[in-house]
């Protein structure tokens, strides 16, 4: 009985070998992140770098679909990577997608600029920035798949969750990085020159991931596999060719990480974005508090990882999704009460309506910044909408101009379509300067006034945020492993969760910002992360099987 207690504490210990093989993904997977948040940390500044030459706002607009262009290719790069990982390997296929990473990052630090390459230089950055996007599509699918199948039964969503954390901290590393460099430098020097340093540091922290990965084995389940002959000869056409593993596959996007992405970018990436740009907290303050807030919430993905392993993914996951759809609005209220009080009195105290045919007000969603919006209608709402009006929407006959109501001024907005750019360069300033002074008046400011602001309990906030994060998160890793064999199960997990995650998630800003310019509603973009979570619900609970007793050693 000694003995058999011994045995029992023995293997209910990590060992030294699984230890090594978590640290090793773990921090691979971290530098990848880090990569890849550079480019939305810094798109101000690459604006400035490689798309001079047209004006700022289409400069800007650029830059963001440079960085959206990563996440488009997330998928592909899932399908590319997970099918050589089913074919040669889990450990040498994650090994190739770190130093494409990374060395993509690293050039982009020695690129030369617009003003020096011209053409060349833009060609050059957006191709790197595809190839991380690529990577980064098949760095996780192999870096859970590795985890997972070194993890004893009972432990890989403990084991798992540390992937989980990755995003997480590769943002955090790179917001330091950044933020050190920017302090050491001085802003004038990191706008013309030191922004490529946390581009270029990227070359150690490659070196340090490809040293470590080099040492690792190939994984138990899928070396046991290979042995006994029972691999896939053509994983893509295995698991979404045959419907009894398609099926599978949607679900598991529709069930599992469409809600889990869309509760991820709600916490971490658009509460920033409502903090900056809604409530007008400048980016310093706000950048420190979401830090604080993943600090303090960043554990939990371990703990809900653990967790899964005791009650099952399913209850985490699903109740994460669950809690955001129910506190979504209240959580983004409290935002508003404690990080901008002036606001939230000029909503409810200063109505203001939109005047205008609604033929010509179009649904403003524009993901990769090339459609214009000029008709009088969209100019008046785009510009509340970025300024954090609400408004009602009143119709007018076809053909009458958009006018804007503030109190009792009225403001006739204008048409851009087919103006020069000089004559609408000009209306738009006689406009902007007309609804800014009318606005103003009517109690809207200008920005969050740093002494009325609760930072406190914003952080509390922001921190139940990033805990709905860590529940959806946490045990996602685990159960996309178990719900596919080892023969094809760096491909089918990869490519859901990078639609999940790319798509679902990757558009939710873009997307939030067209469902407020239409209705007039600041909080009204948090319906689409409250259905997608609410699909999840429905879907996950009645079509997604619960996983955590499979043993992934005899699952081929």
């Amino acid at each position: 009985m000694a003995t058999a207690t011994t045995a029992s504490a023995s293997a209910s210990k990590m060992t030294a070998s699984e230890r090594k093989v978590i640290f090793a993904s773990s921090l691979g997977t971290v530098f990848e992140w880090y990569d890849f948040y550079l480019y939305g940390s810094l798109a101000g500044i690459i604006s400035a770098q490689f798309f001079s030459g047209v004006n700022p706002t289409a400069a800007f607009i650029f830059a963001l679909m440079a960085f959206a262009a990563g996440f488009a290719v997330r998928p592909f790069g899932a399908l590319f990577f997970g099918r050589l990982g089913d074919l040669v390997g889990r450990k040498y296929t994650f090994l190739v997608t770190i130093v494409i990473m990374g060395m993509s990052t690293f050039i982009v630090g020695m690129l030369p600029n617009y003003a020096t390459w011209g053409m060349a230089a833009r060609i050059i950055f957006i191709a790197f920035r595809l190839f991380q996007g690529l990577a980064l599509g098949g760095e996780y699918g192999g870096a859970a798949t590795y985890v997972a199948e070194h993890a004893p039964n009972g432990k890989r969503g403990l084991y798992t969750s540390w992937i989980q954390t990755t995003a997480t901290l590769g943002l955090f590393l790179s917001l330091l990085v950044i933020l050190g460099t920017r302090t050491w430098i001085g802003e004038k020097e990191f706008a013309e020159w030191g922004w490529r340093i946390p581009f270029l540091v990227s070359i150690i922290l490659l070196g340090v991931s490809v040293w470590i990965r080099l040492a690792l084995n190939e994984s138990p389940a899928f070396a046991k596999m290979k042995a006994e002959g029972k691999g896939s000869k053509s994983p893509l056409a295995e698991a979404f060719g045959r419907w009894e593993n398609a099926k599978v596959a949607l679900f598991a996007l529709l069930g599992g990480t469409a809600g889990q992405a869309v509760v991820w970018y709600t916490g971490q990436f658009y509460a920033l974005f409502f903090l900056t740009q809604t409530l007008k907290v400048d980016s310093a303050t706000a950048n420190i508090m979401i830090a604080l807030s993943l600090v303090i919430g960043t554990p939990f993905f371990i703990v809900f990882g653990w967790l899964s392993d005791k009650i099952g993914r399913k209850p985490i996951i699903l109740g994460g999704c669950l809690l955001a759809a129910i506190t979504y609005f209240p959580a983004f209220g409290l935002l508003t009460h404690y990080a901008n009080p002036a606001l939230e009195k000029a909503l409810i105290s200063s109505p203001v309506t939109v005047v205008a045919n609604p033929a010509e007000c179009s649904f403003q969603f524009n993901p990769v910044g090339t459609a214009a919006f000029t008709s009088s209608c969209d100019i008046a709402k785009s510009f509340l909408a970025r300024n954090s009006v609400n408004y009602k929407n009143e119709a007018a006959p076809a053909g009458t101009v958009a006018t804007i109501k503030v109190g009792d001024k009225t403001i006739s907005s204008f048409a851009g379509t087919g103006l020069p750019a000089d004559q609408m360069k000009a209306r738009t300033a006689e406009f902007t300067k007309q609804i800014t002074d009318a606005i103003r008046a009517a109690g809207y400011p200008a920005a969050a006034d740093p002494k009325a602001t609760n930072q406190t309990m914003l952080v509390i906030v922001l921190t139940y945020l990033v805990l709905l994060v860590t529940m959806v998160y946490g045990p996602i890793a685990a159960q996309l492993v178990e719900l596919f064999p080892t023969r094809i199960r760096y491909t089918a997990m990869s490519l859901p969760y990078h639609i999940g995650n790319g798509w679902f998630g990757g558009f939710l800003p873009t997307t939030a910002f067209a469902m407020v310019a239409a209705t007039g509603d600041i909080y009204y973009g948090l319906w689409y992360p409250i259905v997608v979570a609410v699909m999840t619900l429905v879907i996950g609970f009645f079509f997604v099987p619960e996983t955590k007793d499979r043993d992934l050693s005899k699952w081929h």
